[in-house]
């Protein structure tokens, strides 16, 4: 195994976390520039919605195929051509003249995202100490709602005062920033240990099937899908409830995206929870039990009537998207010590993550399918409780797996 880095200074797990904040910046750029995207490019609604999916559809379908690339390549090597295949995409982007150019643009984007999302675990853990990974993984499992909310905040600003093309351009800088700082500061792939790399030269197919045969990966994939599919279909439908409230775009998005950086709070209260000795299995059932109750608080109606007036309902779905925060950064940690080798931890990542995209592209439609069918969103609850219901059971079987690892 290898060794964590030790030196004084910033240590390179801040700047892997740096590098997935950045990634996470080209998934949010695009909800503020719809508006000038169709006004200027002529999108219309449903190719903007195939911009909006196309990053959960690449890791629908390449989540788990990059993450067993990233066990061969290396995990330092990896990280950097996604940053650099997402700077280079972005900074081409800004010249697109259609929609085409712009999906297929946005499909490397897409690409270059997994790049960076399937071996950072894997490097952080090589470079904190065994006792500071729980808290640190708390801090990388933040990294896409920091980029969210920043995308949010920032993106309306800089549109109004430049155009379009210079947010594409100021994020793909950000990407090639984020390169260097990785080139230069987090150390390179070492030599793998001689079981790790017997498993590696095996082949993919090996590696597939130890990941596909080990209830672990299962059990937190499934776990990450209930999660992002309910969280999701909440923040996403977010600023279209607000509008029929009443409120303004701009405070509306603003709200938006706060209920979306709210959930760093849960991310970093997770590993703080896990330093001081809380089990996986009750940081990720205390996640769901409260976002199954605040979901409810938000959402349920009695005789026609909301439960609580709205400041209380959006205090209600920021708690949601909080305590939320508990799940992935436990997934996260939890995945690498559920892997079932050394050499499939990227692999096992991978798995989870293509079970996240599957579940933050179905839980949207599925939450709007009940609204339509319902005539409002108060039996949006009724979904959000279902997945969490689900998410408890898997929790006990996670319980059960970390139980077998730590007797």
């Amino acid at each position: 195994m290898v060794e964590p880095v030790t030196s004084r200074g910033l240590n390179p797990s801040w700047i892997i976390v740096a590098a997935g904040v950045s990634a996470s910046l080209h998934v949010g750029k695009l909800p503020p520039a719809v508006p000038l995207l169709q006004q200027q490019l002529g999108v219309s609604l449903v190719q903007a919605g195939f911009l909006l999916s196309t990053v959960q559809v690449a890791g629908m379908v390449l989540g788990l195929v990059v993450g067993l690339g990233a066990d061969k390549w290396g995990l330092r090597r990896s990280l950097l051509t996604g940053l650099v295949l997402m700077a280079l995409s972005s900074a081409v982007g800004a010249a697109a003249t259609g929609f085409a150019w712009l999906l297929a643009l946005r499909a490397f984007e897409g690409l270059g995202f997994l790049l960076v999302a399937m071996p950072a675990p894997g490097l952080i853990r090589r470079s904190v100490k065994p006792s500071e990974l729980g808290a640190r993984m708390g801090w990388w499992g933040s990294y896409m709602p920091i980029g969210s909310a920043m995308g949010l905040l920032l993106g309306p600003w800089v549109l109004q005062a430049t155009s379009w093309q210079t947010w594409w351009l100021a994020l793909g800088c950000t990407s090639a920033l984020a390169a260097y700082a990785v080139w230069r500061m987090v150390p390179a792939d070492a030599a793998a240990t001689a079981a790790v790399a017997a498993i590696v030269d095996e082949g993919w197919r090996p590696r597939l099937a130890l990941t596909l045969r080990s209830p672990g990966p299962w059990l937190v994939s499934l776990g990450f899908m209930v999660y992002s599919g309910q969280w999701m279909g909440i923040v996403g439908f977010l600023p279209t409830l607000y509008s029929e409230a009443g409120l303004s775009a701009k405070l509306a998005g603003l709200l938006t995206a706060v209920v979306a950086a709210s959930n760093m709070l849960g991310n970093v209260a997770a590993g703080r929870l896990l330093h001081r000795g809380w089990s996986p299995a009750r940081c990720l059932q205390t996640g769901y039990v409260l976002m199954g109750l605040t979901a409810l608080l938000a959402y349920a109606q009695v005789g026609g009537e909301s439960l609580a007036p709205l400041w209380l309902r959006f205090v209600a779905v920021a708690l949601f998207s909080a305590t939320g925060g508990l799940i992935p950064a436990t997934l996260f940690t939890t995945a690498m010590h559920l892997a079932p080798s050394q050499a499939t931890v990227s692999t096992t990542v991978g798995f989870m993550q293509q079970w996240s995209c599957v579940g933050q592209f179905a839980g949207p439609p599925l939450v709007a399918a009940v609204a339509m069918q319902m005539g409002g969103w108060q039996f949006t609850w009724m979904v959000t409780g279902s997945m969490c219901v689900l998410g408890w059971l898997l929790a006990l079987g996670v319980g059960r797996c970390w139980s077998r690892l730590r007797p």
